[in-house]
């Protein structure tokens, strides 16, 4: 039988340096391991093993210029990619080690060692567009999975960003393309300023990218009613065969970078959701690839309920 849930995660990402006091820091990982080695809902889910990549990786959707100029930042010693984008000597190795995870999940979910998997892995992607660092990202993880999965041969993929902060990156790398429904549920008027309800998609993908501003202070309950209302039907008319899901926690009540509210109980709903409408379309299977979340607490609770809704 297929496991439900399988963990990939980067051990170097919880002893990689950041700038001081950034909050997308090391502690993040390793906040969140710590959760799963302590229930035992969770300790028991296996780690996918992974092979570090090389740079082409991370060119199935960034440029030349892109990779090289982050390589060579980190080769002479770091420094700040933009004004909240942080590169340290350690941050080129560990961002092609995020990469390789999201490469190695998409493999085992498309290969059928497992339904779904959590990558666990940082920094994030999803602000990151093909030529350019930005919003502490450096490689669009869930955009190299899209291409990883087109290469394997899927033909319709859909990405639900639950992040706080709208995935310019990925909407941006994705917007006139029609195999690839682009769906985010993000606070609005907020960092990065992009994902008006009106940017639905380009000229040849018109409708494939659903953005769903939200505004400050919406609950938990009422961010769930904005998804059953506007994503999964998004979803489901396009029907894809393989999510995935840029799994940002900074939308929590606790999270310092934002202002809306939803809890570990929104989120374990939200995992739900997400896991009916992949059974329905997509096999079961569905990648969960880390994004935002920085209150250490909120963001390992909130990351081991989705895992508990996974592995159930």
């Amino acid at each position: 039988m297929t496991q439900p849930l399988a963990l990939v995660h980067d051990e170097d990402a919880q002893w990689a340096h950041s700038a001081p006091g950034h909050p997308e820091r090391p502690e993040r990982v390793a906040a969140i391991l710590a959760k799963v080695r302590g229930d035992p809902d969770l300790e028991r889910v296996p780690v996918l093993d992974w092979q570090e990549v090389d740079p082409s990786g991370a060119l199935l959707v960034h440029s030349e210029a892109h990779v090289a100029r982050v390589e060579a930042v980190a080769r002479d010693g770091g420094g700040w990619l933009d004004t909240d984008t942080y590169c340290t000597p350690g941050s080129f190795h560990v961002a092609l080690a995020s990469v390789s995870c999201a490469i190695r999940a998409v493999d085992a979910v498309l290969g059928a060692e497992c339904r779904s998997v959590f990558v666990v892995a940082r920094p994030p992607g999803h602000h990151a567009t093909r030529d350019q660092a930005m919003g502490f990202c450096l490689f669009n993880n869930v955009a190299i999975a899209v291409a990883q999965a087109r290469r394997a041969g899927v033909s319709r993929v859909c990405v639900i960003d639950i992040d706080v902060h709208h995935g310019n990156g990925t909407q941006d790398i994705f917007y006139d393309d029609p195999s690839v429904l682009y769906c985010s549920l993000h606070e609005y008027p907020w960092y990065p300023g992009t994902g008006a309800a009106a940017e639905t998609g380009g000229p040849d993908a018109l409708g494939c990218t659903v953005n769903v501003p939200v505004t400050a202070g919406t609950s938990g309950d009422e961010w769930l009613a904005l998804f059953d209302e506007r994503v999964a039907p998004a979803v489901e008319a396009f029907a894809p065969e393989l999510l995935l899901v840029s799994a940002g926690f900074d939308a929590h009540a606790a999270d310092p970078l934002a202002e809306l509210n939803l809890t570990e109980r929104t989120y374990a709903a939200v995992t739900d959701r997400v896991r009916d409408l992949s059974e329905r379309h997509a096999g079961g299977r569905s990648v969960w690839l880390l994004e935002g979340g920085y209150d250490l607490d909120a963001l390992a609770g909130s990351a081991a309920a989705c895992m508990r809704g996974l592995a159930a």
